[in-house]
């Protein structure tokens, strides 16, 4: 078989498969559904591209998340020196005029208070996920939504694991505390629960 052909059949076989996971990421930080889809194909065509770096049958997905990642990173960079050029000769900022819509999202937490997540999956709780600090959405979205262990969100965001696991529990913590209100009134869990979320957060503060 010729190496083109091994190129193309390895990156089908591997690759391709996660094409759907590399769109919801995309998504999540985009807020963008035609962002996500350029995202997406530009993310697939350097991963295609620079095939041969990648070790075969390790963590593909992963190593996808990062190529998109940064390229979502670079483009906002790019996104706001353009903002900050414009806005020193206009009244308002461009960012305020053009906001993308929230953008629609899952959660789910491993906590012991796991299913307080498992059952609140509706808009509501979605544009709280779209409202977290950037920093502490990338934990949840990598970690809670797409499964990934400590180890690998902590590579593609380039931090410690230690940190990581920081963001998690301060974007779940936030989380509660903006939904838990929300949960009573739903009957998704009970005021025992609420109360014990409510006072867990004062305390925090």
């Amino acid at each position: 078989m010729a190496d083109s052909d091994a190129h193309d059949e390895t990156f089908e076989a591997e690759a391709l498969p996660q094409m759907d996971a590399v769109y919801r990421f995309a998504l999540r930080l985009s807020k963008s559904e035609d962002r996500a889809q350029d995202l997406t194909q530009e993310t697939f065509l350097r991963a295609y591209q620079n095939w041969e770096k990648y070790t075969q049958g390790t963590k593909v997905k992963s190593w996808l998340f990062t190529i998109c990642r940064n390229l979502f990173l670079r483009k906002e960079e790019r996104g706001k020196r353009h903002d900050e050029i414009v806005t020193g000769v206009a009244d308002k900022d461009p960012r305020q005029i053009s906001r993308e819509a929230t953008v629609f999202m899952a959660v789910r937490d491993r906590d012991p208070e796991g299913h307080f997540w498992r059952e609140m999956v509706d808009a509501r709780v979605l544009e709280a996920i779209d409202d977290l600090p950037d920093e502490f959405r990338e934990a949840v979205v990598l970690s809670d939504l797409e499964g990934l262990p400590y180890q690998e969100v902590a590579e593609i965001v380039d931090v410690p694991v230690g940190t990581v696991k920081s963001r998690l529990f301060r974007g779940r913590r936030i989380l509660q505390e903006a939904l838990y209100e929300y949960a009573v009134q739903e009957g998704i869990i009970g005021e025992q629960t609420a109360a014990r979320i409510r006072n867990r957060g004062e305390a925090s503060k």
